[in-house]
């Protein structure tokens, strides 16, 4: 501190000048200084140089003379650490000129090092100005370690306070000088908000120290600051205190608060995404719940959007979204939360004083705005959405409650069809139940082998020979007794125990089906694939190790699958499809006309058969223009032919005069266990 660069040297006549000129200012209280036996000396803060020194005081400084003392220029070599103290002294003392400072000091008269404790007051100059009349106190003992810290505590650019109990600030080293808006900032001040404060306090009187992140006041306004703060002595008084060091995070704390608003945007439709329904959606609820305001979560699924990606590719699929988030932000109000919880679900939470009347206007407006044409790259989609509506706190008090619920109410409206708004409702919460209890009951029956296979005949229409059966699973219930498929396949697919039951099937069917080959009948056992199974990566993998284990030759089998899989452009499912084909396995399309009727794609893929849904055969004597247009199409593109659900002689007469291959129904046989399956082939 205050280092000096010039050795003392013959002055020149202007330095002579100078020196002076220093010694005339304030005559009288420059011969009242002369008379003190301590170093004493006047520091000119802009000028940077000593204008006056008493005897002790240019012996202190190593000076030959008061003009060569004067002739120094002690900023020269100044670390700006010093320049900044220094000048907060000058700040201080010109806002408060009856104040005096008192520090430990390290000066360097021609590069000597010497400690002493210096009280820095006031001294006005003829011009008005404010300078420094420094005084050194007595050397005290100072071992090197104490010096080096004290030193180390100077030049640190960690901001370091020490309050008293009450909160009084005692001492603060540069950094934290420069930091608050004027030295006498207590510690309440400085941390403006109570929690804050109360935490400090709480973890100094309990453990002796605490840590913590928080916004504080300083010169600069509002900045966030990371504490360290420590119970200790005073070293002058001997009482308790606060020892208090911290650091500026404000511009790690933006970066992160940055990244916190990145990663709770969804990025392709910049809307808010799943992580910002954890982190805001909870507080906005207790919110509501401190005003006593209703609200409603709104669980928004597009309609049938899986079929857009597949037809039109992910690219549209993706165009799609945007323009569904950008309508959806154009409805709502500005106070309105929408999010995209991921793919083509979103989630809308809305306050209002009546909140179901506002949901229902609301619904109707979401459903119109969606249902408009989209168009992009100049196709026209038609886009709908099912909407489950949650209301707070009727149906749940906190979040997780409203998003199932909201979600149960939107499952519900899919299952009317779509395009519709559900309200949740306590028979919608008891059937989910009933459905957990249920795949609960699934997963237990799978463990214990409680299903079994029953086997439908398909016979040729005109010979009436049995050429086949479909394999159709039942559950034998312990208590229930046999349980029909369409109770729990539903559940299985939801749930996803549909590809450990489609695989037990599968591996039953062709074992099955070697065990009739080997007994000499020629049959071919149909087997239904569920969508998972379908479109495993593994299915060709999977479909080789059951054929080589169960020693079924793979003509004897034929896989069902909807036609609603091969709506799409999925080329690797194609590709498996074509490979098994080419192994002998014969590929049908089940329940044919209620799905995305194409002729592209019964072209494209690998079909060997074509399954007519039971509804059109029902409607024959109504209604046979459907089934005779399928039988038809079927014939120019020699597939062959199979009739579901045929309970009467008429249905069949039609079915033969038409030219239709095969049928299964009532009218030949329900479906059978096995043993009484090949009963019936031996009366055949």
């Amino acid at each position: 501190m205050f280092p000096t660069d010039v050795d003392d040297r013959d002055l020149s006549a202007a330095s002579a000048a100078e020196a002076a000129a220093a010694l005339t200012v304030h005559s009288s209280a420059i011969q009242a200084l002369s008379r003190i036996n301590h170093p004493v000396w006047i520091y000119d803060f802009d000028a940077q140089r000593v204008l006056w020194a008493n005897g002790p005081g240019l012996s202190l400084w190593r000076a030959k003379s008061l003009a060569a003392l004067c002739e120094r220029r002690l900023g020269v070599g100044m670390s700006p650490v010093v320049d900044e103290r220094l000048r907060q002294f000058q700040r201080d003392l010109e806002s408060a000129p009856e104040r005096s400072i008192t520090e430990l000091w390290t000066l360097y008269p021609q590069g000597v090092p010497t400690t002493q404790p210096i009280e820095f007051s006031a001294f006005v100059l003829d011009d008005g100005r404010i300078a420094a009349l420094c005084q050194a106190q007595q050397a005290p003992a100072i071992d090197l370690l104490a010096l080096r810290s004290a030193e180390a505590l100077m030049h640190t650019p960690l901001q370091v306070t020490l309050y008293s109990e009450d909160g009084e600030p005692l001492y603060r080293n540069p950094a934290a000088r420069a930091a608050a808006p004027r030295p006498e900032q207590r510690l309440d001040e400085h941390l403006p908000q109570p929690e804050d404060l109360h935490e400090l306090m709480q973890g100094l009187r309990d453990r002796g120290e605490h840590r913590l992140l928080a916004q504080v006041q300083t010169g600069a306004g509002r900045r966030w600051h990371e504490l360290t703060a420590r119970r200790c002595l005073d070293a002058a008084t001997g009482l308790t205190s606060w020892l208090v060091s911290e650091s500026d995070v404000s511009a790690t704390q933006q970066v992160r608060r940055e990244a916190e608003q990145l990663a709770e945007r969804d990025a392709l439709t910049h809307l808010h995404n799943r992580h910002h329904v954890s982190a805001r959606f909870p507080g906005l609820l207790s919110d509501l719940s401190l005003a006593g305001r209703p609200a409603a979560l709104i669980h928004l699924n597009l309609d049938r959007f899986k079929l857009i990606n597949e037809s039109h590719g992910h690219g549209k699929g993706d165009r799609v979204l945007v323009e569904v988030a950008r309508r959806l932000r154009g409805t709502l109000r500005a106070s309105d939360q929408v999010v995209r919880l991921g793919g083509d679900e979103f989630l809308i939470l809305v306050c209002d004083d009546d909140v179901v009347a506002h949901a229902r206007r609301l619904g109707l407006r979401l459903r119109e705005t969606l249902g408009q044409r989209h168009e992009i790259d100049g196709a026209a989609l038609r886009v709908t959405a099912s909407l489950g509506v949650s209301l707070f706190p009727a149906d749940g008090a906190d979040l997780s409650t409203l998003m199932s619920h909201a979600e149960l109410a939107m499952h519900r409206a899919k299952g009317r069809g779509g395009d519709t708004l559900v309200f949740y409702s306590a028979e919608l919460g008891q059937e989910a139940r009933r459905r957990g209890r249920l795949e609960g009951e699934l997963m237990q029956a799978l463990e214990n082998g409680e299903f079994v296979l029953h086997y439908q005949p398909r016979v040729e229409a005109r010979s009436q020979r049995i050429v086949g059966a479909e394999a159709l699973v039942r559950w034998r219930h312990p208590e229930r007794g046999l349980v029909m498929p369409s109770e729990f396949i539903p559940v299985c697919e939801d749930s996803g125990l549909i590809l450990q039951l489609g695989s037990w099937v599968l591996e039953q069917a062709a074992r099955q089906a070697a065990r009739w080959h080997a007994r000499g009948h020629d049959l071919r056992i149909s087997v239904n694939f569920s969508a998972r199974q379908i479109q495993a990566p593994d299915m060709v993998e999977h479909m080789d190790e059951v054929l080589a284990r169960s020693g079924c030759p793979p003509a004897a089998l034929e896989m069902e699958i909807t036609e609603s899989l091969l709506a799409g452009e999925d080329l690797r499912m194609r590709e498996q499809l074509d490979t098994l084909s080419q192994r002998g396995l014969r590929i049908a399309i089940d329940d044919f006309g209620t799905g995305y009727s194409n002729l592209a794609y019964l072209e494209r893929f690998p079909l060997d058969c074509l399954k007519i849904d039971r509804r059109f055969v029902e409607q024959l004597d109504t209604r046979p223009a459907i089934a005779k247009l399928i039988i038809s199409m079927c014939q120019v593109l020699d597939l062959e032919i199979v009739a579901e659900g045929v309970e009467t002689p008429a249905q069949l007469a039609w079915l033969q005069a038409e030219g239709c291959h095969q049928y299964q129904g009532f009218l030949r046989s329900r479906a059978l266990p096995p043993e009484d399956f090949e009963a019936l082939l031996q009366t055949a």
